[in-house]
């Protein structure tokens, strides 16, 4: 597991309203609110939009030390909201972290090494899940997880059930499937076509013997042919 990384950013107090928040947004700054389990009551402040964005371009967690007022926190981003045609940030939560409280969050997955089925067999790596669901004290809050795939063989599977969290309490099915090996593209597809189908044979009710030459109801006999039971007219 890596640690997550710190960064500061700044807010100021904030009243609240629609009226405020259009105001901040139009100054490029986000609306936000602060909570946590310690907090008597949320703190309503914004944050500058740009460096916002810094915080939201970076893939693994991140733990944000969040100044207000004279006052520091200890926070996680926990939730932000976009603008569905402009996608741009227009409100943000943050979780102020407690040491005596355990914290639910999602962090990234990372896949580390060459796994053997893929440099010596050929095959592909497939990662279904790349987001995990922990729940966790703060300091053991970590950046991202990482698995190395090193030893993977084509067929082999890492389920979350096999993972040594440290600590961690997943919340995910331990049947999940995190990373597996596949086959290579052309061999799996091989497989899934080259399926051969043999003509059945017509089976015989017991005692039934199969007649040659029987025409099918309808069709008319050859030249020179005569239907069973018919006989030739007199002259």
């Amino acid at each position: 597991m890596i640690t997550p990384k710190v960064v500061t950013l700044e807010g100021k107090v904030r009243e609240t309203g629609r009226k405020v928040a259009d105001a901040l947004r139009d100054s490029m700054r986000v609306p936000a609110v602060l909570y946590g389990p310690e907090v008597e009551e949320n703190v309503h402040f914004s944050v500058d939009e740009l460096e916002l964005e810094k915080i939201l371009s970076k893939r693994k967690r991140q733990i944000i030390e969040l100044e207000i007022d004279g006052t520091t926190y200890k926070t996680l981003l926990k939730t932000t909201d976009f603008h569905p045609v402009s996608d741009r940030a227009v409100h943000a939560d943050f979780y102020v972290l407690d040491d005596d409280h355990k914290v639910t969050l999602s962090v990234p997955v990372s896949l580390t090494g060459s796994a053997i089925g893929v440099t010596d067999g050929g095959g592909r790596v497939f990662q279904p899940l790349h987001i995990l669901r922990i729940r966790t004290y703060p300091d053991q809050i970590p950046g991202e997880y990482t698995i190395d795939i090193s030893e993977l063989a084509i067929g082999d599977s890492v389920h979350v059930g096999d993972l040594d969290l440290e600590g961690l309490e997943a919340l995910e099915e331990a049947s999940r499937t995190i990373v597996t090996i596949v086959p290579p593209k052309s061999e799996a597809l091989l497989t899934s076509t080259l399926v051969t189908e043999e003509e059945p044979e017509e089976e015989l009710e017991e005692g039934e013997e199969p007649v040659e030459g029987e025409l099918e109801e309808g069709e008319e006999p050859a030249e020179g042919e005569e239907e069973e039971g018919d006989e030739e007219a007199p002259e």
